[in-house]
C-alpha cells in the first residue's frame, strides 16, 4: 500500500470517527457526565495510552529547546480546542457550531501561508470552495442555518476560538512532526494539554455519579476514549507526518457526510439527492486539495535537486 493511500485512508478513518462521535457521545453527555469531566477523562486516558506506546516502542528523547513548542501544541491542539468546543456547544446550537467549524480548513490555509510560508494555490482555494459548498448543502438539508443571534453569541465565540485553536495546532505541530516520531509528538502534546484540562475538569469529574451509568453510557465513554481520542489523534499525526496541514484540514468537510450516512444507516434520516450532491462536492474539493499538495511536493523536490 502506498504512503499516499495510507494518508487518505487515515484521514477518512479520522473523520468517520468524528462523524460518528456526535451521536455516540450524546449517549453519555450531558445527562450522565458533564462536558469538562468528559474532556478530562478523554485527555487523561489518552495521555496514559500514548505514554505507554511511547515508553514501550519509541523511547525517543526530545530536545529541551522544543519543550515550549510541545506546550503550545498541547494548549492549542488539546486544551483550548476541546474546552472551547464543548463549552461552546453547550451555549449554542449544533447548526451554528457546524457552520463555524467550516472555517477551520480556511484558517489552516491562511495560517499555513503566514506561519509555514506555504503558497495559496488556485487548486487549494477551489477545493476549499467546493468543500464549503458541500458542507452548506448538508446543513441546509437539516433545516435553516442562519440562526445567529445575541442568545448564541457567547457559544458561537467559543466555537470560533476552537476553530482558530485547532487550525493553529495543525500548522505548528508540523514543525515537531519533521523532528520526531508521531507517537513521541502526540504523547508529549497530550501530556502538555492535560495540565490545563485537569484544572478545568477536576471539580465536574468529582461530581459524577458513576453508579447511575448504564451499559450504553460505558460503551459511549469507551468509544470516545479509544476511537475519538486515541485512534483519531494518532491517525491524524501520522497523516500530518506525510502530508500538508491544508489537506488534513479540508477532510473536516467529510464529517457531516459521515454523520449523515450513520443517521441513514440507523434509519434516523432518509437518503436525499442533496446528500449525494454534497458528497460529490466535498470529495471533489478533497481531490483538488490533494492535487495542490502533490504539486507543492513536486516543486519542493525540484528545488532540492537544484
Amino acid at each position: 500500500m502506498s504512503t499516499k493511500l495510507k494518508v487518505h485512508l487515515s484521514l477518512l478513518a479520522v473523520n468517520l470517527i468524528y462523524g460518528a462521535n456526535y451521536a455516540i457521545a450524546k449517549m453519555a453527555m450531558p445527562e450522565f457526565i458533564s462536558p469538562f469531566a468528559f474532556i478530562l477523562i478523554r485527555v487523561g486516558m489518552g495521555s496514559l495510552f500514548y505514554f505507554l506506546l511511547y515508553a514501550i516502542f519509541v523511547r525517543e528523547k526530545i530536545n529541551l529547546k522544543d519543550i515550549p513548542l510541545f506546550l503550545i501544541c498541547g494548549l492549542f491542539g488539546v486544551a483550548i480546542n476541546q474546552i472551547c468546543f464543548f463549552k461552546g456547544l453547550s451555549l449554542t446550537n449544533e447548526i451554528n457550531a457546524s457552520l463555524l467549524m467550516i472555517t477551520t480548513p480556511i484558517l489552516v490555509v491562511i495560517f499555513s501561508a503566514f506561519i509555514a510560508r506555504e503558497k495559496i494555490s488556485t487548486l487549494n482555494v477551489t477545493g476549499i470552495g467546493l468543500g464549503v459548498l458541500g458542507a452548506l448543502l448538508i446543513l441546509k438539508g437539516k433545516g435553516s442555518f442562519f440562526t445567529f443571534s445575541s442568545s448564541t453569541m457567547l457559544g458561537d465565540t467559543y466555537i470560533f476560538i476552537n476553530a482558530i485553536s485547532y487550525s493553529l495546532y495543525l500548522v505548528i505541530v508540523k514543525k515537531l512532526m519533521k523532528r520526531y516520531h508521531p507517537i513521541t509528538v502526540i504523547c508529549f502534546v497530550f501530556m502538555a494539554g492535560f495540565i490545563p484540562v485537569f484544572f478545568t475538569g477536576w471539580h465536574e469529574l468529582s461530581q459524577v455519579k458513576w453508579q447511575h451509568f448504564t451499559p450504553m453510557v460505558w460503551y459511549s465513554i469507551a468509544f470516545v476514549v479509544v476511537f475519538t481520542t486515541f485512534f483519531a489523534y494518532l491517525l491524524n499525526v501520522f497523516a500530518l507526518k506525510k502530508t500538508s496541514p491544508s489537506l488534513v484540514g479540508i477532510y473536516i468537510y467529510s464529517q457531516p457526510i459521515f454523520a449523515t450516512m450513520i443517521s441513514i444507516i440507523m434509519k434516523k434520516e432518509a437518503l436525499q439527492e442533496l446528500t449525494i450532491v454534497a458528497a460529490l462536492l466535498i470529495f471533489g474539493g478533497v481531490y483538488l486539495a490533494n492535487k495542490a499538495n502533490t504539486k507543492v511536493e513536486e516543486e519542493n523536490i525540484l528545488e532540492e535537486v537544484k
